[in-house]
């Protein structure tokens, strides 16, 4: 942001620090107006024509902003994406761990990926890997919310798991 002396344009439609439009200035009388009300020259819309200076405090300018930045920085909930993987043939007691493993994920806040890979002749069998994913996603119902249906890509197909607290 151009501040004083950086301005670079010979006029500017100046603006108070109270927000009341003085009209169009030269450059040189508007620093002299700002360094009279002990403030700062800064640049608001430099592609205006002609361009809208502000007199304002920089500094504390560039500390509220700092400080509404972090306050976005500091309630924004990152998600992360976990993966697990099945297999078409999977036996029940590895079903059940890793259901346990995508309901503890899940109560973490993050989504869950379950994927199955056919490998080799499995890839006809398309409809008894599309019935563990359901399965899978009928096991989480109560905490969480299908967000991708079971989906084919390459030799895998996949569903998405998003948990209920999301809403």
């Amino acid at each position: 942001m151009n501040v004083n002396q950086g301005i670079r344009a010979r006029e500017v439609r100046l603006i108070d620090h109270n927000g009341e439009q003085l009209g169009v200035k030269s450059r040189n009388e508007a620093l002299d107006i700002a360094s009279r009300a002990n403030l700062d020259l800064v640049l608001v819309a430099p592609k205006a024509k002609p361009p809208v200076a502000r007199i304002m405090d920089y500094g504390k300018f560039k500390f509220e902003q700092q400080k509404r930045e972090r306050e976005v920085r500091r309630n924004q909930r990152v998600i992360n994406v976990k993966e697990i993987r099945l297999s078409p043939t999977i036996d029940d007691h590895d079903f059940q761990t890793k259901l346990r493993n995508a309901i503890r994920f899940l109560e973490k806040g993050d989504k869950v990926k379950a994927s199955i890979r056919f490998r080799g002749r499995a890839i006809t069998h398309k409809d008894i890997g599309r019935e563990v994913l359901d399965r899978f996603a009928e096991e989480c119902k109560g905490i969480a919310t299908i967000e991708q249906r079971p989906k084919m890509e390459g030799r895998s197909m996949f569903l998405v798991l998003a948990p209920e607290t999301e809403k």
